[in-house]
């Protein structure tokens, strides 16, 4: 496990400008990242996008507060929508010649929830609308000197086999999404090595933040949120992670060399990318800021070569074709 404190060193030391986008960072896990980064960059410039102007009017004062000299801008947009992501991403490409980080934690338990645009919500949220807002802000990425890092933070380190039964991303059979755990998780890494391709200056985290106390479960029906709530109750002193440290392990994670580019400079020190090798680009990371094992390793290796990736990318770029005529902005 990474101790808190070479974390914590590292996150001190961050250099001194730095522009960032967070998506569903209006609350839980991006929320605290957020805030971490904010105490720890003296000039900050940052695009904060979600569904809450509410919530999003009490962060922003909270900001205004840690750092008086940043530059804070909220977009409000429901980026289940992929014609919303490409408006969003258009705002920010029109402002900013670059970004250092691109941080992603939207997402929601709910299922059976469909969008205008013909996708199930869960799906929509996970992979498209996440991929979408990295090829979108890649370019602007590639840009950026020193940092250059996209994050997402769901469940890495717990890749799993894509079944021959599974025929399409969408996800709407399955009852709960938490059984679609192993499969969601590789589609997610599989896009990133993807985007990885195409930008081998920038570096992709892919993290499992552990339990910690966020909105996630606001979409479940009471017995489940009362269900959630009894779990961190009884065990958050010792089975949560608390929130403060989370928003500082993930802040680690968008800013620390550990996982810098592929292509991006010397590799000492770098973590055991997703291909197995030191330093490769992308990488899964777990709540204790460990890379993936030899076992998720595998799983990829596997995956790669029943060609898998290529399947879940194609599956994924005819949505966007579909839905908005392009690949990507």
């Amino acid at each position: 496990m990474v101790d808190l404190q070479t974390i914590l060193s590292s996150n001190r030391n961050l250099p001194s400008h730095l522009t960032a986008v967070f998506v569903g960072g209006t609350s839980g896990i991006g929320l605290y990242t957020l805030l971490a980064l904010a105490q720890h960059c003296a000039h900050l410039t940052i695009y904060l996008i979600g569904r809450s102007q509410s919530s999003a009017s009490s962060i922003l004062a909270q900001l205004h507060i840690i750092n008086p000299a940043g530059v804070y801008t909220f977009l409000q947009s429901d980026v289940s929508l992929m014609t919303n992501v490409d408006a969003v991403c258009a705002q920010i490409r029109a402002k900013e010649p670059f970004i250092n980080i691109l941080v992603q934690s939207q997402g929601t338990l709910s299922v059976g929830q469909e969008t205008t645009e013909g996708m199930h919500v869960t799906a929509s949220l996970v992979l498209h609308s996440r991929h979408r807002f990295t090829l979108n802000l890649l370019p602007l990425l590639e840009k950026a000197d020193g940092v250059r890092r996209v994050v997402s933070i769901f469940t890495g380190t717990k890749e799993g086999p894509i079944p021959p039964s599974v025929t399409e991303l969408q996800m709407r059979t399955l009852k709960n999404p938490l059984k679609a755990r192993g499969l969601a998780a590789s589609c997610v890494t599989l896009l990133m090595e993807e985007a990885a391709r195409r930008a081998p200056t920038v570096g992709f985290v892919h993290t499992f933040p552990g339990f910690v106390s966020s909105g996630i479960n606001r979409d479940l029906n009471i017995v489940f949120r009362a269900l959630g709530k009894a779990v961190e109750v009884v065990g958050g002193s010792w089975l949560l992670v608390p929130k403060e440290e989370s928003g500082e392990r993930n802040l680690w994670l968008a800013t620390s060399p550990r996982f810098a580019g592929g292509a991006d400079g010397e590799k000492v020190d770098r973590a055991i990318g997703t291909d197995g090798k030191v330093g490769s680009g992308v990488y899964v990371v777990d709540e204790k800021g460990e890379a993936g094992g030899e076992a998720v390793v595998k799983v990829l290796k596997d995956l790669r070569a029943q060609k898998k990736d290529e399947w879940v990318w194609e599956e994924v770029r005819k949505d966007f074709v579909r839905i908005t005529g392009k690949e990507s902005l």
